[in-house]
């Protein structure tokens, strides 16, 4: 058993633009890119320390580096175990999910590990620490911190990506010189309404799949700057199909230019 058959995560298959689809895939993001992607979504995140229960951060965030903000409840005996010591910390790892936008039988897409060493942070530290997530991401959870919730830094020793393109290891200086694909802050709304609206376009799209699922449902599941991705949900069985453009694309409208392509408009220039 594959390890995207034991996380529950689809099989891959190629589309267009691949001439032998069981020895070739589409062109994609490297993993380092995927990794800081699904860090940039802020999906649902889990923490599991070396000894003691899986738990849910209050809130999480992953800075381009890889060193990641917590906050969990002051409660919590993970924090009174950091604090016990000064200067404690404890061997962790933090588990992101990445979702689709849209409702599937199998929502997530992949998933993020990082394992590294978890600190508390007090007084000036913390403070600095949340001044500076509230500069690139305000969100009304870090008026918790101090007031109920302690601030905790996770310093990553290495990082594992899993999705349908595979499974990677990635090293931090990797993670930290990608960057996140240009389309990861409008996805999620692009899809759903693609989904919503458009259910026109995905089926012109789905001309572009292995001719044995297109009886399957085909659902818009992802975009990145090298193609789109569908989610086909057959009787027994899922897949995931990415559909390659012909160059990759950055801006809004050389993405429009390509989904025309992919429908087969002869307009490839109108806006």
């Amino acid at each position: 058993m594959t390890r995207q058959a034991k996380l529950g995560l689809p099989n891959l298959r190629g589309g267009a633009a691949v001439t032998d689809t069981q020895t070739k895939r589409p062109p994609a993001p490297h993993a380092a890119e995927r990794a800081r992607t699904i860090a940039a979504r802020h999906g649902s995140a889990a923490l599991l320390p070396q000894s003691g229960s899986r738990t849910s951060p209050l809130f999480h965030h992953v800075h381009p580096c890889g060193s990641t903000i917590l906050l969990l409840s002051d409660e919590h005996p993970l924090v009174g175990q950091l604090w016990q010591t000064p200067r404690a910390e404890v061997t962790a790892m933090l588990e992101i999910a990445d979702q689709a936008p849209v409702p599937l039988r199998e929502p997530v897409r992949g998933l993020l590990w990082l394992t590294g060493w978890v600190t508390a942070l007090d007084g000036e530290a913390a403070r600095q620490e949340i001044l500076a997530v509230a500069d690139v991401r305000p969100d009304h959870r870090l008026l918790d911190a101090g007031h109920g919730a302690s601030v905790l830094r996770l310093t990553p020793a290495s990082m594992v990506i899993a999705d349908a393109e595979g499974t990677s290891s990635i090293r931090p200086e990797q993670f930290a010189s990608a960057a996140p694909d240009p389309f990861c802050g409008n996805e999620d709304h692009w899809l759903r309404h693609l989904e919503a609206a458009h259910s026109d376009v995905v089926d012109q799209l789905a001309r572009h799949l292995p001719e044995e699922l297109r009886t399957g449902h085909v659902r818009p599941l992802g975009l990145d700057r090298f193609g789109l991705r569908l989610r086909v949900e057959t009787e027994c069985d899922d897949h995931d199909v990415r559909i390659a453009f012909s160059k990759p694309v950055s801006t809004p409208q050389e993405l429009a230019a390509e989904l025309r392509r992919l429908m087969g408009c002869p307009f490839l220039s109108q806006r």
